[in-house]
């Protein structure tokens, strides 16, 4: 049994360590700064939350008042807008005043697309 867990670790390995310069040189060329990959890092933690995807999920299909949003999700206005302030803080959504009523939406198509893409992968 140990040997079997032995052959499973070195599974998908390379049985010889020997890097290729011309590769390695070409995907270092096109790595994003260490502060780029801190913000990307934060930027995703925002879409791990359930909370969160459920308003944006909402968000992607039509832009909602605060009120809307609680009533879908079946949450109360304080939860929805802790979620949303965190939203908004990170540049996901905006909102416009509309009287006494704050509408929602994604601030761009790239949110929407995101979202759909990793509903996508999860779904195949």
């Amino acid at each position: 049994m140990e040997n079997n867990n032995l052959e499973n670790t070195k599974e998908g390995l390379c049985e010889v360590f020997d890097s290729h310069e011309d590769a390695v040189n070409r995907v270092k060329g096109r790595m994003p700064s260490e502060e780029e990959y801190d913000d990307l890092s934060e930027f995703f933690k925002l879409f791990g939350n359930p909370t969160r995807l459920k308003i944006i999920s909402l968000l992607a299909v039509e832009d909602l008042c605060v009120c809307d949003i609680c009533e879908a999700l079946e949450l109360n206005q304080t939860t929805v807008s802790n979620q949303l302030r965190i939203l908004r803080a990170n540049n996901v959504v905006k909102y416009q005043k509309e009287g006494k009523m704050a509408r929602y939406s994604l601030t761009d198509l790239h949110i929407e697309m995101i979202y759909k893409v990793g509903l996508e992968h999860i779904l195949e």
